[in-house]
C-alpha cells in the first residue's frame, strides 16, 4: 500500500517536471540542434566578428548588417549594445526568427537560454562562439517586439 501511495503522490511531481522539461525544449529555447550550425568551442581558435547594436533616427540596427563566413568556420561574435534600449542577437533562419518573434509578442520579457541568442542591456557586451557547419543564408535578429520591425536584422552568408 505504501508503494501505491508513494506512486500516486509522486505522479503529479513527475508530470510537473515533465512539463518543465517540455517547456525547455519549446521552439527557440533549449534546442539541441540549430539551423545555422552548432555552438563553438571557446578553447579553439575563432575569427572575431564585432557586432554593434544601436538605435537612432527612428531605426534600430546592427553594424555590420552582413557577415560572410566559410562553411566549417568558427566565429566569436563580440556583441555590444551601444543603444539606450535592451536588444537581442538571435542567430537562426528568417523563418525560425519570425516564428519566435510571434512568441515574443505574447511574452516580451522571455529570457533566452540558448547558445545562439543573447539579450543585452544598454552598454553591455557579451559573446557567442558559433561554428557554421551548414552553407546558406542565416539571420541574426532582435526579437523584442517592435525592434525587428524597426529594421533590426542582419545576415550571415555561409559559403
Amino acid at each position: 500500500m505504501k508503494m501505491l501511495r508513494l506512486g500516486i503522490l509522486s505522479l503529479p511531481m513527475l508530470f510537473a517536471s515533465g512539463l518543465a522539461f517540455a517547456a525547455a525544449g519549446a521552439p527557440g529555447h533549449g534546442h539541441e540542434t540549430f539551423s545555422a550550425g552548432e555552438p563553438g568551442n571557446p578553447k579553439k581558435p575563432a575569427r572575431v566578428v564585432q557586432i554593434t547594436m544601436r538605435e537612432g533616427d527612428g531605426k534600430m540596427m546592427y553594424i555590420p548588417e552582413k557577415v560572410e563566413v566559410r562553411k566549417g568556420e568558427q566565429i566569436k561574435f563580440v556583441i555590444r549594445n551601444n543603444g539606450e534600449l535592451e536588444h537581442e542577437f538571435v542567430l537562426a533562419t528568417t523563418e525560425e526568427n519570425l516564428k519566435h518573434a510571434e512568441q515574443m509578442k505574447k511574452n516580451p520579457e522571455m529570457e533566452h537560454d540558448d547558445p545562439n541568442a543573447k539579450r543585452l542591456a544598454p552598454k553591455q557586451v557579451d559573446e557567442i562562439v558559433w561554428k557554421f557547419t551548414k552553407a546558406g543564408t542565416f539571420e541574426f535578429g532582435c526579437l523584442i517586439p517592435g525592434h525587428r520591425e524597426a529594421g533590426m536584422t542582419g545576415k550571415v552568408v555561409v559559403k
